[in-house]
């Protein structure tokens, strides 16, 4: 199943976003409207219904590539509409998910300690989108393909090239719940395996029965950059806000390597991971 709609709307809380389909779907209407053609049958041209055309028109909808590219054939823009695919890929996504998605991109160092799920970065097309659909009360359907399209996107930072060093510390739990069904759960323990075995990522696992335990106030996320800089996140540290000052860095780092100490040791890890996909 395509993680991807006709269409999406727009955040209202993101300026940046409206502005550029705003922009977009005036375009559109100009160059529709320049060569005498009615909505109706400018809908029929790129699969499109009527209604759509006008809110895509109407900055209301984000259109997919795929729309822009046909649209700019149909209306010999040229390559203009064509051209603006690269603004509105970054609009699909919320404006929150596309600034956590440019600090990851922008990272050398990445470590997340994730407490309720396997880490979204960790997270296959199918497990997200149980995660995603399991929540109440419920998202409507476009904002769950929405949300799993920004999350599978974020994981084109293990196609980086020169490759960031990468940890991350899950619980046991979530590794044995079974979510989506056993082959969903299959494939995720499978893809936690795969990139368990990548040279530049630790995945450790911190087992259930565990005495002591510095992780008991929630995920932990922390991102290195190449000058030096930092910036860290945690559900139960600064009301959870994002922080970057030296001394909220180092009692978030400090937690995270207590965490990563009291965890499995990799290869443990990945052991009992494949123990976990033996037993499915």
């Amino acid at each position: 199943m395509s993680v991807e709609e006709p269409s999406w709307e727009v955040d209202p809380d993101d300026d940046w976003g409206v502005a550029v389909i705003t922009t977009v779907g005036r375009q559109v209407k100009l160059r529709r409207e320049a060569v005498g053609m009615r909505a109706a049958d400018f809908g029929v041209a790129v699969g499109y219904g009527e209604d759509l055309v006008y809110k895509i028109e109407g900055g209301k909808r984000i259109p997919r590539p795929e729309f822009l590219d046909k649209a700019d054939e149909v209306l010999g823009a040229g390559g203009l509409l064509s051209a603006m695919k690269e603004d509105v890929a970054k609009v699909r996504y919320p404006k929150k998910v596309r600034d956590l998605a440019r600090m990851e991109a922008q990272a050398v160092e990445i470590g997340v300690y994730e407490c309720n799920l396997v880490a979204g970065l960790l997270q296959t097309p199918e497990h997200a989108r149980a995660a995603i659909e399991a929540a109440q009360p419920p998202y409507s359907q476009d904002d769950v393909e929405r949300m799993v399209a920004a999350r599978v996107a974020r994981q084109s930072v293990f196609e980086r090239d020169p490759a960031p060093a990468l940890s991350f510390v899950l619980e046991e739990a979530p590794l044995r719940r079974p979510l989506g069904g056993t082959m969903v759960w299959r494939r995720q323990l499978e893809r936690l395996l795969e990139l368990g075995r990548l040279r530049n990522v630790t995945l450790q696992v911190m087992p259930t029965h565990c005495e002591v335990h510095s992780g008991l106030d929630g995920r932990i996320e922390l991102l290195k950059f190449e000058d030096g800089t930092a910036v860290a996140r945690s559900d139960g540290a600064f009301n959870g806000r994002a922080v970057s000052d030296l001394k909220q860095l180092r009692i978030l780092e400090l937690r995270y390597g207590t965490i990563r100490a009291q965890a499995l040791p990799p290869r443990e890890s990945l052991a009992l991971i494949e123990q976990l996909l033996g037993e499915t």
